[in-house]
C-alpha cells in the first residue's frame, strides 16, 4: 500500500514532480495542441454537451454518453463525425451530478448471432414537483446496425436512489460476464445536504430486498446479472444476500478491470482520493474513514446529529479542525470491522495541522485542498507500444486537468512508485479511453466548471468545452 508523503504537500498543486506537460493554446476543432515530446496532440471535437463516458466499441467508434445533452454519441475516431443513437428525455439533467451517466456494452457486443445490448445509467424525477433526481435506473437498449440507432428501451434494474451530488454512476462488464455498477451516497453529511445521514455504511435488510427497495444501495459498489437480478453467488453481508458487492464509498466515478481485478478510484472529502481494489464483500470505510485508518487530516462529525450552532459555525475551508461541541464525532482509529480495506494508494494523506485555508488562495480555495478529484480510471496494457506505461493504470482528474500514471505490480494487485502527471491543460477531464493500437490517449472533458489553469491558479473558465483531445504517441512504439 502506497500514501504520498506529507512532506510534499504543502505545495501540493503548485509543485510537479516527473511530468510531461502540455502547454495549450486551442483554438477550434483540428487544431495542433502544444505538447511535450514525444506526444503530439489534437482536438478531435468540440461542444458536447458535457460529455461523460467514452468507451471504444468494436465498431471502431467512440461510445459517448452526453449528461447534460441525455444522448448516446457514436463519434468517428478518425474525423469527429457524430451520429445521434438515441436521446433519452425521461433523464433529469442538472447540475454536475445529473443526467446520463454510465455506458456499457454487452461482451457480445456485434458479434454474430448477438442482441447487441447496450446498457446505461441515468437519473431521473419520479415527479415533476422534485426539484433534482430522486432515482437512477439502468436502462438496456438493442442497438439497430442497420439504422444506427439504440431501439426497445427495457429497465432492467430502477428506482436506485438518487440525487443532486454525489451520484458515481460507472457501468462495466467484469470477466464474469455481471455488470458492475459504482454508487456515491449523495453527498449526504457535506454542503446543502449537510444535515442528511450519511448511509455508505448502511447494508439492506431481508425485508428490503424481498420488497425490491434499494434505499440502502447508497454508497456502494453493485454486482448485477444483465438482466438485473441478483447474482447467486453475491456476498451475503449481515445475513443478505443483494446486490451489494463492496460498501463503504464515497463517489467513486471510476471502474476498471485488470484481469480478475477491479479497481476504482473514489472522490476523497478535502484529502484522501482513494485507488482501492474492490474485494467481494469489502467495507471501504467511508464516512468513518477518509482514506488510510490513522487518524490523519480527517474526522468523521455526524451533522445529521449536530446541533444548528455548530452547523451555523461550521467553516468548510478549515475541514480538518475539529468541529465544535454539538456535533458528534468518530476518529477513524475508534472505528474498526473486520472487512475493512485500505486504499492501495491515496491522493492525499496529511498530517492534521495541514493548512487547508491558505490565505494565498482566496479564490476557489478547495482546488488547493490535497486532492485531484479522480473522475475515472483505466487501464494501459502490459503489452501496449508505450514502453514506460505498460501496466498501468490511468486516472484522469478534474481539479488539476491532467491524467497520473500509476504503475501496477506484476501481481496486478498494487501499486508501486509514485504517480506520474501527464497532459495538464485548463481543462476538466472526465474520462479518457486508450485506442487499440495503443498510441493514442482519447480524453473528453467537462463543458464547465473550477479547474486549474496551465499556471496552476483556480479559474472557472475551462478551456475546451465538451471536447475530445487525441494524445498521440510519437516515439519509438514497440509490442
Amino acid at each position: 500500500m502506497k500514501r504520498f508523503s506529507s512532506t510534499a504537500l504543502a505545495a501540493l498543486l503548485l509543485i510537479v514532480c516527473t511530468v510531461v506537460y502540455i502547454s495549450v493554446a486551442f483554438a477550434s476543432v483540428g487544431d495542433l495542441v502544444r505538447t511535450s515530446e514525444p506526444f503530439a496532440g489534437t482536438v478531435l471535437v468540440e461542444g458536447l454537451d458535457a460529455p461523460w463516458e467514452m468507451i471504444w466499441g468494436p465498431d471502431n467508434k467512440l461510445w459517448v454518453t452526453e449528461r447534460m445533452g441525455k444522448r448516446i454519441l457514436r463519434i468517428d475516431p478518425e474525423n469527429g463525425s457524430i451520429k445521434d443513437t438515441v436521446r433519452i428525455e425521461e433523464a433529469h439533467a442538472a447540475g454536475g451530478h445529473e443526467g446520463v451517466l454510465g455506458l456499457a456494452l454487452a461482451p457480445d457486443f456485434l458479434k454474430p448471432g448477438s442482441e447487441n445490448h447496450v446498457y446505461t445509467v441515468y437519473t431521473y424525477k419520479s415527479t415533476p414537483s422534485k426539484t433534482s433526481s430522486d432515482y437512477k435506473k439502468i436502462v438496456r437498449f438493442r442497438y439497430d446496425p442497420e439504422n444506427e440507432t439504440l431501439i426497445e428501451p427495457v429497465a432492467i434494474l430502477d428506482r436506485i436512489p438518487a440525487g443532486n451530488d454525489h451520484n458515481a454512476g460507472r457501468i462495466v462488464f467484469g470477466p464474469d460476464k455481471k455488470l458492475y455498477l459504482s454508487l456515491g451516497e449523495l453527498g449526504h453529511n457535506q454542503g446543502d445536504n449537510m444535515t442528511l445521514p450519511n448511509e455508505a455504511q448502511r447494508l439492506p435488510t431481508a425485508g428490503e430486498i424481498l420488497g425490491k427497495d434499494w434505499s440502502a444501495y447508497v454508497g456502494k459498489v453493485l454486482r448485477i446479472n444483465p438482466d438485473g437480478s441478483i447474482p447467486h453467488d453475491n456476498p451475503v453481508l449481515d445475513g443478505v444476500k443483494s446486490h451489494v458487492f463492496t460498501y463503504g464509498h464515497r463517489n467513486p466515478q471510476g471502474l476498471v478491470f485488470v484481469g480478475a481485478h477491479l479497481f476504482s478510484c473514489e472522490h476523497g472529502p478535502s484529502t484522501d482520493d482513494e485507488i482501492n481494489r474492490l474485494e467481494v464483500g469489502g467495507n471501504y470505510g467511508w464516512p468513518i474513514v477518509a482514506g488510510f485508518r490513522d487518524d490523519q487530516g480527517y474526522i468523521f462529525a455526524d451533522w445529521s446529529k449536530a446541533t444548528k450552532d455548530a452547523i451555523d459555525a461550521y467553516d468548510p475551508n478549515q475541514p480538518n479542525i475539529v468541529p465544535a461541541e454539538g456535533v458528534p464525532t468518530i476518529r477513524e482509529t475508534e472505528w474498526n470491522a473486520p472487512n475493512f480495506k485500505p486504499p492501495v494508494k491515496t491522493f492525499y494523506t496529511v498530517p492534521d495541522d495541514y493548512n487547508f485555508k491558505d490565505s494565498r488562495f482566496e479564490k476557489l480555495p478547495y482546488l488547493f485542498w490535497p486532492t485531484i478529484a479522480p473522475s475515472s480510471i483505466v487501464y494501459y496494457p502490459s503489452d501496449g507500444a508505450i514502453a514506460a506505461w505498460r501496466n498501468s493504470l490511468l486516472v484522469t482528474t478534474l481539479k488539476t486537468g491532467q491524467i497520473y500514471k500509476l504503475k501496477l505490480n506484476e501481481d496486478g494487485k498494487t501499486v508501486q512508485g509514485d504517480a506520474i502527471a501527464y497532459f495538464h491543460t485548463g481543462n476538466r477531464y472526465r474520462v479518457a479511453v486508450v485506442a487499440p493500437d495503443t498510441k493514442s490517449i482519447f480524453v473528453a472533458t467537462d463543458k464547465s466548471g473550477n479547474v486549474l489553469d496551465r499556471n496552476f491558479m483556480p479559474t472557472d473558465k475551462v478551456e475546451n468545452s465538451g471536447a475530445i483531445i487525441v494524445f498521440k504517441y510519437m516515439g519509438t512504439a514497440t509490442r
